[in-house]
C-alpha cells in the first residue's frame, strides 16, 4: 500500500481528509513511493487556530527555555542526519553527501537559534532625560508561516521556523508537495526534543493552501523560497494582506575568473557549482565570465565538467541525481536546444544522458556553452539544471557590467589572486553575497542570508540577526519614577521630555 503523507496538527499526525492527492515520486525511477493529499480548508483553520492558541502561552515561556529546546533539537538532527538524508535521497533523488550536507546547513541555523537570549537583547539608556530612562525589548509577532521549494526540503525549512519559534511566535509550514516526508520526519524530531503542542504545524497541498496562508487574517508573518514568479505573487498578495514577506526567488549567479587565477582551483570550483546538486540550487553558478586570457581555459573546464556523470544514490561514483520531475527535466532540455538555435556553441551535450538500469529517470547530462551572450534565453533564464554557460569579455570592468546588468542579484564570485581586483569586484558588485576564490558564497548562518535585486522580495533576510528582526517587533518604553522630594511642577505643553 502506498505510504500517505499525513499532517502534523494541534501537536500530533493526522490522517488527511481532502480527496485531492499528489503523487511522490522517486525521481529515478517514477515510482510512486507516497501520496499526498492537499489539506482541506477546514484542515487549514484547524492548524492555524492551534498556532494561534498556543502563541498565547509560547510567547511567555522564558527565553532560555526556547533556547534549551533548540539545544536538544539540534541534538536529535545530528543523531539522525543519515535518516533523514535518506528520505532525501529517496523522494528528491541527490546523492547521500549532497542530502547529508542538506541537513547540516540546517542543523547550523538551529544551532544559532539557540543563541536566541542573547539576539533577543534590546537596549537601553538611562537619563535620556533628568530621571527618565528609555529602554526596549523585542517581542514575537503571533503565527508565522513558511512556504518552502524542493530542492532544500531539510535545509530550508530550518532555516525558517526554529528561528521564528526560538524568538516566541508559533509557525504554519507549508513544504513542497514534490518531497513532502522529509519534512514530516522533522517534525516528528522537533516533538521529541520537547516542542510544546501546536508550536509548529505542517500542512501539505499546493496553491490553494498557500493561498489560505497568504490571506488569513492571524498569520503575521510568511517567508518563502521558490521561482521568481511565485516569489512575486507571494510577496504582492501577502502585502497587500498587510503581512510582512521575506520572498527568496530566482537566480542567475556569475563566476568571474581572472587571467592570474589558479586554475586547477577555477576548474574544480566550477564543476561543483556548475552541475552539482542537479544544478537545482538558487547559488549554483550557471555563468562563467571568464576575462583575457583565462578564456583559453573554457576547453578543460569543459573536459573536467564532462568526466562527471549523474546516478541514484546508492551509486557512490555518482556526482549528482536526476532532476525532480519529468517535467523538469524538459524544460532544462528545451533551454539546452533554445541556446543551440540561437548560437551559442554547445561545448558538452548531456541531452541524451541515460543511466544503465534507470531508464525512467529525469536524467540530464552536464552541458556546457561557450560564446553565450546576454540576449540569449540560456542566459537570461534560471536553467535549474546542470547546464554551466560561458561567455567572454576583455576586462574586469567589462565583467562587472555583465553581472550588474542581470536583473538577479543572489550569488557571484571571483577568482583571482589580486587583492585589488577582488576588493574593486566586492564594493561594485550589485549582487548579495560574493564569494572570492570560493564559488558558493553562502553564508554562515551568524550571518544572513542576503539576495539583493530580482532574487529577494522583502526587507529583512533569512537567518542570522536579520530573521530575528524580521520575527519580532519592538516595543520601547520611556519611564520615569517620582521621588516624594520632587517638586509637582506644573503641565509640559511640548513634546520635549523635562
Amino acid at each position: 500500500m502506498t505510504q500517505q503523507v499525513k499532517h502534523f496538527i494541534d501537536g500530533e499526525f493526522v490522517a488527511p481528509t481532502g480527496d485531492k492527492l499528489i503523487a511522490v515520486t522517486n525521481p529515478a525511477t517514477q515510482d510512486v513511493i507516497a501520496q499526498v493529499a492537499c489539506a482541506t480548508a477546514a484542515e487549514m483553520e484547524r492548524a492555524i487556530e492551534s498556532a494561534k492558541a498556543a502563541f498565547l502561552t509560547w510567547k511567555e515561556v522564558p527565553v532560555s527555555e526556547r533556547a534549551r529546546l533548540m539545544m536538544r533539537f539540534a541534538h536529535l538532527l545530528k543523531e539522525h542526519q543519515g535518516e533523514i538524508a535518506d528520505i532525501i535521497c529517496r523522494e528528491l533523488g541527490k546523492t547521500v553527501e549532497d542530502a547529508k550536507g542538506d541537513v547540516w546547513r540546517g542543523i547550523e541555523v538551529v544551532e544559532q537559534a539557540a543563541n536566541i537570549p542573547s539576539l533577543m537583547m534590546g537596549e537601553t539608556v538611562e537619563n535620556v532625560a533628568r530621571s527618565i530612562d528609555t529602554y526596549s525589548y523585542i517581542q514575537p509577532l503571533g503565527v508565522c508561516a513558511g512556504i518552502t521549494p524542493f530542492n532544500f526540503p531539510a535545509m530550508i525549512p530550518l532555516w525558517m521556523f526554529p528561528m521564528a519559534i526560538a524568538c516566541g511566535n508559533t509557525f504554519i509550514l507549508k513544504p513542497s508537495e514534490q518531497d513532502p516526508m522529509t519534512v514530516n520526519k522533522i517534525a516528528e524530531l522537533f516533538v521529541q526534543a520537547g516542542a510544546p503542542k501546536g508550536v509548529l504545524q505542517v500542512v501539505h497541498g499546493a496553491k490553494e493552501q498557500v493561498d489560505a496562508i497568504l490571506h488569513h487574517p492571524d498569520i503575521k508573518a510568511i517567508s518563502f523560497v521558490g521561482s521568481v514568479n511565485v516569489g512575486q505573487y507571494i510577496y504582492k498578495t501577502g502585502t497587500d494582506n498587510l503581512k510582512r514577506v521575506q520572498a527568496f526567488a530566482g537566480a542567475k549567479n556569475h563566476m568571474v575568473i581572472m587571467p592570474d587565477a589558479n586554475k586547477q582551483q577555477v576548474v574544480n570550483a566550477l564543476v561543483g557549482a556548475s552541475v552539482g546538486a542537479a544544478g537545482q540550487r538558487c547559488m549554483a553558478i550557471s555563468v562563467a565570465v571568464f576575462v583575457g586570457a583565462a578564456a583559453d581555459w573554457i576547453p578543460e573546464v569543459a573536459a573536467a565538467i564532462g568526466k562527471v556523470r549523474p546516478g541514484v544514490y546508492t551509486d557512490p561514483n555518482a556526482a549528482y541525481g536526476p532532476q525532480i520531475s519529468p517535467q523538469a527535466r524538459a524544460r532544462v532540455l528545451s533551454l539546452i536546444e533554445q541556446g543551440k538555435k540561437e548560437g551559442a556553441t554547445c561545448v558538452l551535450d548531456g541531452s541524451d544522458c541515460k543511466v544503465d538500469g534507470y531508464p525512467n529517470g529525469n536524467w540530464v547530462g552536464p552541458t556546457v556553452f561557450s560564446n553565450v551572450t546576454t540576449d540569449m534565453e540560456i542566459y537570461k533564464q534560471e536553467i535549474f539544471g546542470p547546464v554551466l554557460t560561458t561567455m567572454q569579455v576583455g576586462s574586469l570592468a567589462e565583467a562587472l557590467k555583465v553581472v550588474n546588468d542581470s536583473p538577479y542579484g543572489n550569488g557571484t564570485s571571483i577568482f583571482t589572486a589580486s587583492g585589488a581586483a577582488a576588493r574593486k569586484y566586492q564594493h561594485e558588485v550589485e549582487v548579495g553575497q560574493v564569494g572570492i576564490n570560493i564559488p558558493i558564497p553562502v553564508p554562515l548562518p551568524f550571518f544572513s542570508f542576503t539576495g539583493w535585486k530580482g532574487s529577494f522580495y522583502g526587507d529583512q533576510h533569512a537567518y542570522g540577526k536579520q530573521a530575528v528582526r524580521f520575527y519580532t517587533e519592538t516595543k520601547t518604553i520611556t519611564a520615569r519614577w517620582f521621588d516624594d522630594d520632587i517638586p509637582v511642577s506644573g503641565p509640559n505643553m511640548s513634546i520635549n521630555l523635562r
